[in-house]
């Protein structure tokens, strides 16, 4: 199994992301995916929120809420990059409409207007000399009943070291 096999979800919410960007507001928000940086015209093109109800492969009953920006990554009219207080106004401005859950798993999707939309989950944004860099990754399909036993399997085993008899946490 590789690195990636290994990884649980670690999504960011709406509610962080905001929170994040509300320390700077003036500075650029920047978006890298594919490795590349979005361009300076940037579009917030919609903003959609979902509950959903499923039934995993496992046949267990899940459900969320997610949070879905979708971004068309364009360059036109000499723009600069979104500052992040534009950026964090217009999510305001959707929530007078749209009931938007801080603590939603947030989805961002992406395209040129050329190629297909895809799917990503985002990193915690990062302020770089002035700029906020937040990278996107692609979103892979998972199986829930495997997450969740990973989940577990990561909690035993940082929790199950080496042991001592203070240790609450192996027998």
């Amino acid at each position: 199994m590789n690195a990636i096999d290994k990884a649980v979800s670690s999504d960011i919410t709406l509610g962080h992301l905001l929170d994040v960007l509300a320390v700077a507001p003036d500075a650029p928000l920047v978006f890298t995916y594919d490795g590349n940086p979005i361009r300076p015209g940037y579009h917030v093109t919609e903003v959609k929120a979902g509950q959903f109800s499923a039934l995993d492969c496992g046949a267990n009953p899940e459900a969320w809420s997610e949070i879905f920006v979708q971004l068309w990554d364009i360059d036109e009219d000499g723009r600069t990059h979104m500052p992040a207080g534009k950026f964090s106004a217009i999510i305001r401005k959707v929530s007078d409409h749209v009931r938007l859950e801080p603590s939603a798993k947030l989805t961002f999707e992406v395209s040129d207007g050329v190629r297909p939309m895809a799917l990503y989950c985002a990193a915690t944004p990062r302020l770089d000399a002035g700029t906020y860099l937040v990278n996107l990754q692609a979103r892979p399909a998972s199986c829930k009943p495997r997450d969740r036993w990973l989940a577990e399997e990561q909690a035993k085993s940082a929790c199950c070291g080496p042991s001592d008899s203070a240790s609450k946490c192996c027998p």
